[in-house]
């Protein structure tokens, strides 16, 4: 079965499936292996079957089922060297072979798939996105960035489908109730992407091809699906794209599966 499903997306935990039919990988797995061994078999797939997880970043809502998955299953997991290191305060230990490091901005292959990382800017040792190529398309997760760079769009830019971070609305961030340094710190360039922002990224990917475009990350406190949702609509109707017609537009749950391709 190939497909392109978010398991679990938000401030509690997140992670993510992508499968050519023959590979099967997960992006993080920051909720319990229990919890995403359950989400697996409602899409039809055993841990067993998991090829890989690659690892955005060594936070805890993404990381937090990856050592048991790992030693329970045999699944190497997939990270920069740095962010590895930091990751196993909290997974544990893992076997060393199933311990596989990269250089952020570098591409390899798991299976049939190719995996392009790209560098994000998140307050964390090494953050990465991933693009994955097969079937002759790209598809893309892209979370955990306080800003757009030059190197996410380079690596977003093909990409049929997107998973995107609408983590935020500014107001109710600025209005609610965090602790002045915690807001400063999702407002910065190393932070989150805001609502706004995240529809401005949508609204290019979609003018570079991209047909399926779908919101994840989304803060517990400090947003809502239907605010998040209508902020790129809007940003959509505003450049003239059409949600149904030029591009399909999705929230992600953030406890539920989400069929993006």
């Amino acid at each position: 079965m190939s497909g392109f499903y978010t398991l679990f997306s938000g401030s509690s935990g997140n992670c993510t499936f992508i499968s050519d039919g023959r590979t099967n990988l997960l992006v993080d797995a920051g909720v319990s292996a229990a919890r995403i061994a359950e989400a697996l078999a409602k899409i039809g797939i055993h841990p067993s079957e998991i090829h890989g997880i690659l690892v955005t970043h060594e936070h805890r809502d993404h990381i937090l089922g990856v050592g048991t998955l790992s030693r329970n299953y045999s699944i190497p997991v997939y990270a920069t060297s740095a962010t590895m290191e930091k990751a196993m305060t909290v997974t544990g230990w893992i076997f060393d072979d199933n311990i596989h490091v990269f250089n952020a901005n570098e591409k390899f292959g798991v299976g049939d798939i190719e995996v392009f990382s790209f560098s994000t800017s998140h307050d964390a040792v090494d953050s990465v996105g991933y693009t994955f190529r097969f079937g002759g398309n790209y598809y893309s997760v892209a979370t955990d960035m306080g800003c757009v760079t030059d190197v996410v769009l380079k690596h977003l830019c093909k990409s049929k489908a997107v998973l995107i971070e609408s983590n935020h609305d500014v107001e109710m961030l600025k209005n609610g109730p965090y602790p002045y340094h915690l807001k400063q710190r999702i407002l910065g360039r190393r932070g989150h992407l805001s609502n706004e922002h995240a529809s401005l990224l949508a609204a290019q990917l979609v003018k570079w091809g991209a047909e399926n475009i779908v919101l994840g990350h989304l803060s517990e406190k400090n947003n809502t699906p239907d605010i998040a949702y209508n902020t790129t609509a809007e940003c959509f109707a505003a450049n003239d794209i059409k949600i149904g017609k030029d591009v399909n537009l999705t929230v992600a749950p953030a406890d539920g599966i989400c069929h993006i391709v």
